[in-house]
């Protein structure tokens, strides 16, 4: 038995779900009655890691918004993953919204994290590593206390938790 345990946090989507997902939403928009006739569209952008969203009016985005968001749902992705970004006037009367997929921590999100996990005050240690925190500790027990501090504390975006030894 190994005298220390350890586990990575990560804030990570599926890209394969993701895709699927978008798929979904882009075949009920196609498909849904109160969307015939109308320029509302769903785009994902793999590289950039981001969405554009595009609809006659803000309502209309906002339903778009919402069967997106059912679908990531049904697919076990994230939805707090999804950033919304400004609403845009597009072409022809039509509005644009650009949603971006949360991937990573960041330099100085990872360092709240290791903060918050020593004011726990369980003897653990956090230390980040790239775009993720490591935890080690020799009790399996305390581990798991860190992941369920973190679920109820932690960041809105999503985090996983990874590489449990």
């Amino acid at each position: 038995m190994a005298d220390n345990h350890a586990f990575d946090i990560v804030s990570e989507i599926n890209s394969a779900e993701m895709h699927n997902a978008v798929v979904q939403a882009q075949h009920e928009i196609a498909v849904r009655y109160d969307f015939k006739g109308t320029r509302a569209s769903i785009e994902y952008n793999k590289k950039d890691n981001n969405l554009t969203l595009l609809a006659d009016h803000k309502g209309q985005l906002d339903t778009v918004i919402q069967v997106l968001k059912e679908k990531m749902a049904k697919r076990g992705v994230a939805v707090n993953a999804l950033k919304r970004g400004k609403l845009e006037e597009a072409t022809h009367d039509s509005v644009r919204e650009i949603l971006t997929l949360h991937t990573g921590i960041e330099t100085d999100d990872a360092k709240k994290l290791v903060k918050q996990i020593k004011q726990i005050g369980i003897k653990v240690q956090a230390q980040i590593m790239d775009s993720k925190v490591r935890v080690t500790g020799k009790k399996i027990d305390e581990l798991q206390s860190v992941i369920a501090y973190l679920k109820e504390n932690g960041p809105e975006y999503p985090l996983q938790y990874i590489n449990f030894t």
